[in-house]
């Protein structure tokens, strides 16, 4: 075998592991569907005038995992959760999240929705919540857009 042979080859195999790379990453970001949401009182129900609002970013994965990270400013946050329900309407929980800050809430390792929660989330039928003393159903809700 000839040295240019030797790189050739040598070219090829680098190329072929970097689009199998590029190619797992791309699946592997195709398996997530992360979104941004926007919380607010108006989209509670029935709606709550405030001036609290959130941020947050919740990802469903294909294997129906949940990851979630939610932020509220203009309120002491009790409790946040994603229910299950289409906007309009109020539903029961179906996964709590943890407090972890004065303000902050995240979703537990290891959470995941059942067959017919991702069949909701998919449908666009659950939301996130975030409660407080002053208002115990919900000061500030976005929903989930499935696709």
């Amino acid at each position: 075998m000839s040295a240019m042979s030797g790189k050739r080859r040598l070219i090829a195999a680098m190329t072929a592991a970097g689009v199998m790379a590029l190619l797992a990453s791309y699946t592997s970001a195709q398996t997530m569907d992360g979104q941004k949401i926007t919380l607010s009182g108006s989209n509670e129900v029935p709606p709550v005038t405030t001036s609290a609002s959130g941020t947050g970013t919740v990802t469903i994965g294909a294997d129906r995992s949940v990851k979630a990270n939610i932020t509220v400013t203009g309120m002491t946050a009790t409790a946040s959760h994603i229910h299950e329900a289409a906007a309009g309407v109020n539903g029961p929980v179906i996964v709590p999240f943890t407090k972890t800050g004065d303000n902050t809430f995240a979703a537990a390792d290891g959470a995941k929705l059942t067959e017919a929660q991702y069949a909701s989330y998919k449908a666009g039928n659950l939301y996130v919540n975030v409660h407080s003393a002053a208002n115990p159903g919900g000061e500030v809700r976005a929903q989930l857009k499935g696709n």
